[in-house]
């Protein structure tokens, strides 16, 4: 099973910035995209960003301009830079790897979520 440990989250005052860090454990393990996902209260979980293991970048319309998504494929890891963050991008952000032992293997592994909260 692919573990996937994320970290970076926390609180920021409006107009602040967070990293986040999200590491995927397991090697010999196949990966098509990695990506962050993010859930309010009382909302659905939507893609914030994500990135296929060729370099192709797919971004919430929300966030284009402030957030930037990049990934060490040597290292299994994905980063989220959020700059000038609003209040409006509260929520916990989950990191989602898809992929599989077989190279054809879409699956979807998510991490346990880590909360940012942007407040004054």
């Amino acid at each position: 099973q692919v573990q996937l440990v994320e970290s970076g989250g926390g609180l920021v005052q409006p107009g602040g910035s967070l990293r986040l860090t999200c590491v995927a454990s397991k090697t010999g393990f196949n990966i098509y995209s990695m990506g962050w996902y993010r859930q309010a209260p009382g909302n659905q979980r939507e893609l914030v960003a994500d990135m296929t293991k060729g370099g192709i970048a797919n971004y919430l319309d929300s966030v284009k301009g402030r957030f930037t998504i990049s990934r060490d494929n040597a290292k299994n890891t994905v980063y989220l830079q959020m700059n000038t963050l609003k209040p409006e991008d509260t929520a916990v952000y989950y990191c989602n790897v898809v992929g599989g032992y077989y190279n054809w293997q879409r699956t979807n592994y998510w991490g346990q979520g880590t909360q940012v909260t942007v407040s004054s």
